[in-house]
């Protein structure tokens, strides 16, 4: 008597449960990849003395990879989300790099300027530092945030 093998075909094969349930690591990824990549373009911008908007097309692409390798389910849930990470990383930027030039010029290192720059100040240096191109390249991060991350 011979026994058949069991059938291994794609039809009977089930997925693996997941409970829907995002782990730590997830969280951890994403946050590091945000505020490591805000990290980087004020860095880069206090370095060479330009804002570089078009970094925060780079940083779209890099929160739209953070999200895939946490393991976060595609849609809609995921585009939204990847859309207010990369927006939350232009504002954290922008307050570094204004925080890093206004502290270059009252003496004060950039962690000690940012803790003391108050919204208002911080918005109306903002608004001088970025117009023209420089929203256009915000707009376009944006617009490429809620598709790569999808």
């Amino acid at each position: 008597m011979t026994v058949a093998p069991p059938d291994r075909s794609a039809a009977t094969q089930t997925a693996p449960a997941s409970s829907g349930r995002l782990s730590l690591f997830s969280w951890l990824l994403l946050a590091l990849g945000t505020f490591g990549f805000a990290a980087f373009w004020v860095l880069l911008s206090l370095t060479f003395d330009r804002q570089y908007n078009w970094v925060a097309v780079l940083g779209a692409l890099d929160i739209a990879w953070m999200l895939r390798l946490g393991g976060w389910r595609p849609g809609w849930r995921r585009a939204a989300l990847g859309l207010a990470v990369t927006a939350l990383i232009v504002a954290l930027a922008n307050w570094g790099i204004v925080a890093g030039q206004i502290g270059t010029v009252l003496g004060l290192d950039p962690m000690e300027s940012a803790a003391k720059l108050g919204p208002n100040f911080f918005w109306n240096l903002a608004v001088l530092a970025n117009s023209g191109l420089e929203l256009v390249w915000l707009g376009i991060a944006l617009i490429v945030a809620a598709v790569a991350s999808r």
